[in-house]
């Protein structure tokens, strides 16, 4: 008597043999805001005028560069800061899509150390030494420290890693400090920058995993 025929195993489709490609994750600057930095402030001053600014909206009559329109319109999945000035950009280029608006993707925060009242520098050169004393000696003022924001980069890097891994690409609009930190994230989880605007006002920085 012959032997019994040996089960034959499905053949899965071919599309279930080939992996999907990860999308790319695009860290975008937001568009400049209305609150001018063309004045000296002391360390006090500078204080009061960052709350402002994180408050603030875009500066009036600024067109997006077609570049990021572009990129805005590839885009499988939009994200947001919750800053006004993210909020005002992604309205600029998301054209009614909807766009993911998280407390994750704020800026790093930017607390100055205590100079005496006749030390004035400009808005954006306060903002540099705010970010070395921060960075450099855990100045922080009872707000997030650099190992927090830390924590904070790796978690958004994680969570568009996982957007991406889907096939879809990835679009944050956000802010230039915290961007550069969830980029050093991506690139320690093996993605590469493949096009890099800088950290100018409505530049991009493309990551790719190759």
């Amino acid at each position: 008597m012959a032997d019994p025929p040996l089960p034959v195993t499905p053949t899965p489709p071919r599309a279930a043999l080939v992996s999907v490609r990860p999308g790319a994750i695009t860290l975008a600057r937001h568009g400049e805001p209305a609150l001018s930095r063309k004045c000296l402030l002391t360390s006090d001053q500078y204080r009061e005028w960052w709350a402002k600014y994180e408050v603030g909206g875009l500066l009036a009559g600024q067109t997006p560069p077609p570049e990021l329109l572009a990129t805005a319109e590839g885009a499988g999945a939009i994200y947001a800061s919750t800053r006004p000035r993210a909020q005002e950009t992604a309205a600029a280029i998301a054209a009614g899509r909807e766009v993911m608006s998280d407390a994750l993707f704020i800026e790093a925060p930017l607390p100055p150390p205590h100079f005496p009242s006749w030390f004035r520098l400009p808005p954006k050169y306060w903002g540099v030494v705010a970010r070395i004393w921060w960075h450099a000696f855990n100045h922080h003022e009872g707000q997030e420290t650099r190992a927090e924001a830390e924590v904070r980069a790796e978690q958004a890097a994680r969570a568009l890693i996982a957007r991406a891994e889907s096939g879809q690409d990835v679009l944050v609009l956000a802010h230039g400090y915290f961007n550069h930190m969830v980029g050093r994230r991506l690139r320690a989880d093996g993605w590469t920058l493949v096009h890099n605007q800088g950290f100018k006002y409505w530049s991009q920085r493309r990551y790719e995993r190759r």
